[in-house]
């Protein structure tokens, strides 16, 4: 048997995989993010390894000790800093942070092809601006730091004792030179970061170390097995749907979403927003459209309401169309790149039910991603099959809703909700040496295409145009009430 452990945002999710790749068990746990001010999102590492161990104690004992080695995924871009007895300094900035928007300005004004080294600009949500905002405001904390890791690289370093990434989440931190796949002196010298702090960088199947004897004993598993390095969400997510070759594509519905491209080489295209990153598989890379606001508004809705999910779409999917919703509860990267616009809706009217503004929500989701495939399309090519994967795949309103407005056939497979988790066993799996990767990193089989609906599109259309409509609207309304 074999381990994966996915850090996400809401929720940590493990899954043992048996000899043959097949799923045997899955289990979760969830997790609070804090927003101490606007604009701000941070967790405390302490209940991540909380949640893990919950998680793996819901799993049976008996799969546990078969558990031959292990793989870890986890939330792309958050800063976790350790002092030099390897203890938070404080509680970890998470990618969807806000808080550095300036410090964004001035890396790019000290390195102006910054984007070009690290694949997009400095955007608020990455790592590096974090450490330069950490400086001017918290500068007592900053001058404790000693190593600075990604967030599934801090579960690594509970279990095998080391400080290790993978090229994917080292990418995402605007530290990273995608195309030597090095440390960039001039980015850290930009930001405050000293490039010592850094953690070594191996791919995703190598093994980072071996399980230690006290993590073991609280997870059920056995000291000494390959705890490999496993990767970055979003890359970790492409091997466990098999998107490890140039060309293979997928949508990932989680708290946010992506869209994302795997590539042979290192294709940057600035001007579109588009994250050219390296993958956590050797001598390959990919692009991605990564948008703050994937399936997360339908949770953020049906929590408002007080309502179950399920009864909420149910209703949606049965609704007329409504008032048009902007999904930016925190900002947006793709296409916008914006950390200040946030969420809103346009049209409510006295009939206005609940229902309605579910669809309304759901076809803003779909109407995000029409927004990626034109970035990604402007970067390059881009596919018309994709597979999905992400918590937002049990809803089938939600991958149709997408199918009709990209145009694109939305394949689902079984298992499709575990993505990330899956893709940590399968390099858990080849660092162990039970497989290659071109045997371990397959496609699934998929279960049913979502098809785009011709007849929908007149309609989509319309409300797609009003939606683009709205940003700059409010974004007006906005920058008007904010300078009061």
């Amino acid at each position: 048997m074999y381990l994966g452990i996915d850090l996400g945002t809401s929720a940590v999710k493990v899954c043992v995989v048996d000899p043959d790749g097949r799923v045997a068990a899955t289990a979760s746990a969830p997790l609070a993010v804090s927003h101490p001010f606007d604009g701000a999102s941070e967790q405390d590492c302490a209940s991540w390894w909380n949640a893990t161990r919950v998680a793996m104690a819901a799993i049976d004992p008996a799969l546990r000790s078969q558990v031959r080695a292990v793989g870890l995924s986890g939330q792309m871009h958050g800063a976790v800093l350790l002092d030099g007895d390897h203890r938070p300094v404080r509680p970890v900035i998470l990618w969807n942070d806000a808080r550095a928007t300036v410090e964004c300005a001035e890396i790019l004004a000290a390195v102006p092809d910054a984007g070009r080294i690290a694949g997009a600009p400095p955007m608020a949500g990455f790592t590096a601006p974090k450490l330069l905002w950490l400086s001017r405001h918290e500068a007592e904390n900053h001058a404790r730091i000693a190593s600075v890791l990604l967030p599934k690289d801090y579960l690594g370093l509970r279990l095998h004792g080391r400080l290790v990434t993978d090229p994917s989440d080292a990418a995402g931190t605007s530290w990273f030179d995608e195309s030597t796949r090095c440390w960039s002196e001039r980015l850290c010298a930009a930001s405050a970061t000293d490039v010592r702090w850094m953690p070594k960088v191996r791919h995703g199947t190598e093994v980072a170390g071996a399980l230690l004897p006290a993590p073991a004993a609280e997870l059920g598993l056995t000291a000494g097995i390959p705890v490999a390095v496993g990767g970055g969400d979003a890359a970790a997510g492409a091997v466990g749907i098999g998107a490890v070759s140039d060309g293979d594509g997928f949508v990932s519905l989680g708290t946010s979403g992506q869209l994302f491209l795997t590539t042979a080489d290192y294709r940057p295209n600035l001007a579109s927003r588009i994250h050219a990153y390296a993958h956590t598989v050797p001598d390959h890379w990919f692009q991605m459209a990564a948008m703050l606001n994937g399936a997360r508004p339908i949770a953020w809705l049906a929590d408002l309401l007080r309502r179950p999910i399920g009864d909420l779409l149910a209703e949606a999917e049965a609704a007329p169309p409504g008032p048009l919703f902007l999904p930016y509860l925190t900002g947006e990267r793709t296409p916008h790149g914006d950390t200040e616009i946030r969420a809103g809706f346009a049209g409510l009217g006295e009939t206005t039910s609940q229902g309605s503004l579910m669809r309304s929500v759901v076809e803003a989701i779909a109407f995000s991603f029409a927004d990626a495939v034109d970035a990604l399309s402007e970067a390059g090519r881009m596919p018309n099959r994709l597979l999905a994967i992400g918590g937002g795949t049990r809803s089938d309103f939600l991958v149709q809703t997408i199918a009709d407005v990209t145009g694109c056939c939305i394949g689902r497979a079984a298992g499709a909700d575990i993505g990330p988790a899956l893709g940590a066993a399968r390099m858990a799996i080849v660092a162990n040496g039970d497989g290659s990767q071109a045997d371990v990193m397959t496609k699934p089989v998929v279960r049913r295409w979502f098809e785009p609906r011709t007849d929908e599109t007149p309609r989509l259309t319309s409300r797609l145009e009003g939606y683009r409509a709205l940003y700059p609207a409010l974004k007006s309304v906005q920058a008007r009430t904010s300078a009061r």
